[in-house]
C-alpha cells in the first residue's frame, strides 16, 4: 500500500510541543507520537531532525517532517532551505512539507520542492490559498495542506474556524488534500472530511498541553 493510501481516510497526529516547553525534548516527542499511534493515527507530522530521529525507530506509520526556522527578513518558516528537506529524508521523513507560499525567504519555493523531490520523498505543500496548491502541483507536489490559510497577511480574517472552502477548492484540482489548520474538535474534523479532506492534521489540540489546559482554565475562570 502506497503512502498516500495508508494516510487516506485517517487522521494525522503533529506531536509539537510548545516551543522551549517542558515537553519540548525528543523523547518526550516519541512518546507523544507513540501515544497517538496507539489512539489510532494514521500519521505523524514531526518537527525537528533531532525528533524525527528519535521517532522513527518507534513508529510504523507513515511521519511528515518539517523545520521550523525564524529567520531575519522572511515570515516563512517550514522547511525553509534544501539542506533542512535533505537532512529530514536522511532522518526517515516519508514525506517532508514545506511553506509552499510565494512569501519573501532565502531559498525560492520551488528549489525546496525540487530538493524535496530529488531527496524521493513526497512533498507536502502547506498553502494559504488556491494559487499556492495550483503552484505546488505543477511542481510535483502530493499532497496541498491548508496549513496556511489564516496564517498570511492576504489570508488573514479573524476567523476562528478552519477554511473548509480551501478544502473544497483543493479537491476540485483533483489533488490529495491534507486539512489542516483550526481543527480542533472532533466536529471539526469531521467536517474537513465532509468538505472533501483525504486526511486530518490535528495539532495543537491534542500535543500542546500548555495550550489546552488554558483554554479549560479560562473557562473554569469564566464559570465562576
Amino acid at each position: 500500500m502506497s503512502v498516500l493510501e495508508r494516510l487516506r481516510g485517517g487522521l494525522v497526529v503533529s506531536c509539537q510541543p510548545v516551543d522551549g516547553g517542558p515537553m519540548d525534548r525528543p523523547g518526550i516527542v516519541a512518546a507523544m507520537a507513540r501515544a497517538a499511534v496507539a489512539g489510532g493515527a494514521a500519521g505523524l507530522r514531526i518537527e525537528g531532525v533531532e525528533n524525527l530521529r528519535a521517532t522513527r525507530p518507534l513508529v510504523e506509520v507513515p511521519v511528515i517532517g518539517i523545520v521550523k526556522r525564524d529567520l531575519p527578513g522572511s515570515p516563512v518558516r517550514i522547511t525553509v532551505t534544501a539542506a533542512d528537506a535533505q537532512a529530514l529524508i536522511a532522518a526517515g521523513a516519508e514525506i517532508v512539507a514545506y511553506d509552499a507560499t510565494p512569501r519573501p525567504r532565502t531559498q525560492a519555493r520551488d528549489d525546496i520542492l525540487a530538493a524535496i523531490l530529488a531527496g524521493g520523498a513526497l512533498a507536502m505543500a502547506d498553502c494559504a490559498d488556491l494559487a499556492d496548491g495550483r503552484a505546488a502541483l505543477a511542481g510535483g507536489a502530493a499532497i496541498l495542506g491548508t496549513t496556511l490559510s489564516g496564517y498570511t497577511g492576504e489570508t488573514a480574517t479573524g476567523e476562528a474556524g478552519p477554511d473548509f472552502e480551501l478544502i473544497r477548492e483543493f479537491r476540485g484540482l483533483g489533488a490529495f488534500v491534507m486539512a489542516e489548520g483550526r481543527l480542533n474538535t472532533p466536529e471539526r474534523a469531521a467536517a474537513a472530511m465532509r468538505a472533501g479532506a483525504d486526511a486530518v492534521t490535528v495539532g495543537s489540540a491534542l500535543t500542546r498541553l500548555e495550550l489546552v489546559t488554558g483554554w479549560f482554565a479560562d473557562a473554569v475562570r469564566a464559570g465562576r
